[in-house]
């Protein structure tokens, strides 16, 4: 039998966007959806670039409006890329060209905004031509794995919330809290055993319901990752840089 879930990557969030940027109402939808999920790793990113400042949460909202007015991504490829890749590159622009504009309004020279078009090249916003967006900054932005780990926190706490909804929906709310433990393998029998016992389990049903909550939610995972790539064929490369995220220090 076919799985019904092999096509759910054939169209994406950010393909659909792609496909028809700033022309159709469900591109302008699916991009609102996808900023929604990056809502938080673009906060953390944005309150640490601007550590000992109270305007992270403006700054944070002041760049998904300017987003999703709908000429920001007139310039992107509609060929390939990760919204996370361009999200990334086109937060940077926007803080660089706040910066800009602040030390402009000192100099009394009224600098333009500049769009926050970012190109795909490592995640860095496109240079365009005078547009002085290298400006001195005592603290720089955060390092892109920073991000990118927040961004994988996000998945999970995704993932892990409609586990547990589908958990409560069935009324197997204590089941769910001791086989969520078992997420991550172990090869402590001993606990295994302890762990069914809790639930009135035989040991190898035991084995059935963590293989299966584990195969659920990997299925999540890929689901919520498939969303912001062009898409399926990135997906697998896409999982394993979410490992390494999770791994990776945030320093």
């Amino acid at each position: 039998m076919n799985d019904p879930s092999a096509n759910a990557f054939h169209t994406t969030r950010w393909t659909q966007v792609l496909a028809a940027i700033g022309e159709s109402t469900d591109a302008k939808q699916a991009l609102r959806d996808l900023c929604e999920g990056y809502y938080g790793p673009v906060l953390a990113f944005v309150s640490r670039y601007r550590a000992g400042h109270d305007d992270a949460r403006d700054l944070t909202q002041d760049f998904f409006a300017k987003l999703l007015e709908g000429n920001s991504l007139n310039g992107v490829e509609r060929t390939r890329g990760r919204f996370r890749s361009y999200l990334l590159g086109a937060v940077k622009h926007f803080l660089s060209d706040q910066l800009e504009r602040t030390f402009a309004k000192k100099r009394g020279s009224g600098q333009s905004p500049q769009s926050l078009h970012a190109s795909q090249n490592n995640g860095r916003p496109e240079r365009q031509e005078h547009a002085p967006l290298d400006v001195a900054d005592p603290h720089g932005f955060p390092p892109d794995s920073f991000f990118d780990r927040q961004w994988a926190l996000v998945i999970v706490e995704q993932a892990m919330s409609i586990l547990q909804a589908e958990s409560q929906n069935r009324g197997a709310n204590e089941q769910f809290e001791v086989l969520q433990r078992w997420l991550i393998p172990s090869d402590d029998v001993a606990m295994a055993s302890r762990a069914a016992r809790s639930l009135n389990m035989t040991d190898g049903a035991f084995k059935v319901a963590v293989h299966r909550i584990r195969k659920r939610f990997r299925q999540l995972v890929k689901e919520r990752i498939a969303t912001s790539l062009d898409g399926e064929e990135a997906l697998q490369e896409e999982l394993d840089y979410l490992i390494q995220a999770l791994t990776a220090s945030d320093s």
